[in-house]
């Protein structure tokens, strides 16, 4: 029942990181894989990786906020490869700046690629899922759909959308055998998380990376590989009765209320 064969699957953004791992771990589970990034050096690179995966991958160049292109790529891939089962919306961006300091052009920047691209994504895909009798849309949030953090007003206010997003999507579209969910990471050790995890100039741990470590359960980070086995469950049969559900994958983060001083 975990088994992708012959299922086609779109990971937006997935030339490394998360979406790389969550794009191997379908190909391992029999997957055919289509992926797009913002540049074809990004497309270049993720082909790179995954021919030497021995994953026989798909990429396009897209950007996910142009609705125009979004469907340009969607029919693409139905010509091309055939049609989309599986959609996972892991483009993203995040902004550290301070509420007080930062500008609604980097507000609205955060919301386009965060929140309004996996509504241009889904929209896209669903037309043929619905007449294909089926499909999955697993939505990339966060801990930040849940709780809030100084200098992330933008990512935690389109990661909160993109929580309610993903139920209403359920909400309209599960009676197509569609199910939409959503994979909440906690802290994961990627590029993008790389400055928060840097050695101080005296060999001691980044300020946050000791936090981080001190609030999760689990005592580390997680990998991107942490995300496999959730992302594989939730695009296979075996969650076709979960729908509208956001699976936090965190170490137990949310969970507990840290070690007393």
């Amino acid at each position: 029942m975990f088994s992708l064969k012959g299922k086609i699957a779109l990971i937006t953004g997935a030339s490394y990181g998360i979406g790389f791992a969550i794009a191997k771990a379908f190909a391992n589970a029999g997957a055919t894989i289509v992926f797009n990034d913002i540049k074809q050096e990004l497309v270049d690179k993720g082909l790179t990786a995954y021919e030497a995966e021995g994953i026989k991958a798909h990429g396009y160049v897209c950007d996910v906020t142009d609705e125009d292109a979004v469907n340009a790529l969607v029919a693409t891939v139905e010509k091309e490869v055939g049609v989309i089962d599986i959609l996972v919306n892991n483009a993203g961006i995040i902004k550290r700046i301070p509420m007080h300091e930062m500008s609604a052009a980097e507000f609205r920047q955060v919301i386009d690629v965060d929140l309004n691209a996996p509504f241009i994504c889904a929209k896209a895909v669903i037309p043929s899922m619905m007449k294909k009798g089926g499909g999955k849309i697993i939505n990339i949030c966060s801990m930040m759909s849940e709780l809030g953090r100084e200098t992330v007003s933008a990512y935690a206010a389109a990661k909160g959308g993109l929580k309610m997003l993903t139920r209403n999507i359920a909400s309209e579209y599960g009676e197509y055998n569609i199910q939409c969910n959503g994979i909440g990471p906690g802290y994961i050790a990627t590029p993008q998380t790389a400055p928060l995890r840097e050695l101080q100039a005296d060999g001691s741990r980044h300020p946050f990376d000791s936090f981080i470590i001190a609030k999760t359960p689990a005592a580390r980070w997680g990998n991107p590989e942490d995300l496999a086995g959730p992302a594989v469950f939730l695009a296979s049969e075996a969650s076709n009765f979960v729908n509208g559900h956001i699976l936090y994958v965190d170490g137990g983060i949310l969970a507990y209320i840290g070690k007393q001083p």
